[in-house]
């Protein structure tokens, strides 16, 4: 399937219906990369580390291997399909401080191409 739109590689601002989708951990404790970013910029909320907060949506990826995301990953896909007024740009979720490579977490949103509102990486 081809992939019509990607999400940008820099994301500093959202339109009032578009959803920051970023990697989290379970304590929610947004201190760097794209949760710090979410936590400044998008609404995210110190201590919670899965779902809807403000502008941004929270995927856990540091609580061990890629097995442990996948279920965070499908309620994250069931949550957009729920919500078509709302635009989710996923960032390279867990590609960053938690050390995983696109390779081991994009065939994990397989899914999320046949939904419409939701927008991958590049390659994803």
């Amino acid at each position: 399937m081809e992939q019509q739109r990607v999400t940008p590689e820099r994301i500093t601002h959202l339109e009032k219906n578009e959803i920051f989708v970023f990697g989290s951990n379970l304590e929610g404790a947004h201190g760097g990369g794209a949760a710090f970013m979410a936590y400044r910029k998008f609404g995210a909320v110190w201590g919670q580390g899965v779902g809807l907060q403000g502008q941004s949506y929270g995927i856990p990826t540091m609580q061990g291997g890629v097995e442990t995301i996948r279920p965070y990953v499908d309620e994250f896909i069931d949550f957009a399909r729920q919500h078509p007024e709302l635009t989710f740009l996923v960032t390279r979720v867990g590609c960053g401080i938690a050390g995983f490579i696109d390779e081991e977490i994009a065939p994990l949103f397989a899914e999320a191409h046949k939904v419409e509102n939701i927008v991958l990486p590049l390659g994803w």
